[in-house]
């Protein structure tokens, strides 16, 4: 005779057990969700980065080919970034014209200034830059001291730009809703 099995079978996962399981399940897509999100910004953030980087090197080679204008602090500028997006059809920087034989290294230096302030401003989201020298007037063995300023998409403010950027106090004194980021580059002319 076979002995009576008096203990119950479980024949299926109980509601318990489903929902907790379910709830492991949405918090691991959550998790995936928030990295997604940051992966499809990430190309876009190394792209703004790497423009800034390109535009201020076009620039310091601008200032390079003109080192009289740079030791006359021509190319000194104050902050041309606003906070505001480029607006095609109102908001065009206007470019000087520097033709012979009336240039001379100081309008050589504001078509410069004005076709680098285009550029950056076209280029980046809300783009300026400001342009400074360690000594007053910029002498050849000043160093000078460049920032290319843009905003990054709202999507991303978790990235703290106050905390990783070398932001001059131009930028970090007045807009701090969104912070700006900022790509410092310092350079020597000759």
């Amino acid at each position: 005779m076979k002995p009576v099995d008096l203990s119950p079978h479980q024949t299926g996962a109980t509601l318990i057990e489903v929902l907790v399981a379910i709830l492991i399940l949405s918090f691991g897509l959550l998790s995936l969700g928030a990295m997604m999100s940051f992966a499809v910004q990430a190309p876009k953030l190394a792209g703004n980065r790497a423009t800034a980087t390109n535009l201020a090197s076009a620039h310091i080679e601008r200032i390079r080919a003109n080192p009289g204008g740079f030791r006359n602090d021509a190319y000194t500028s104050s902050l041309s970034y606003d906070g505001t997006f480029y607006n095609p059809s109102t908001d065009l920087p206007a470019l000087n014209d520097c033709t012979y034989p009336n240039c001379t290294e100081t309008s050589l230096a504001t078509m410069d200034i004005a076709a680098t302030n285009r550029a950056v401003r076209i280029e980046l989201p809300a783009g300026g830059m400001i342009m400074k020298c360690d000594t007053s007037p910029c002498a050849s063995t000043s160093y000078g001291n460049l920032w290319i300023v843009w905003q990054e998409p709202s999507s991303m403010a978790a990235l703290n730009a106050a905390s990783s950027d070398n932001c001059p106090s131009e930028v970090t004194g007045t807009y701090t809703s969104p912070a700006p980021r900022c790509l410092y580059v310092r350079f020597k002319v000759d």
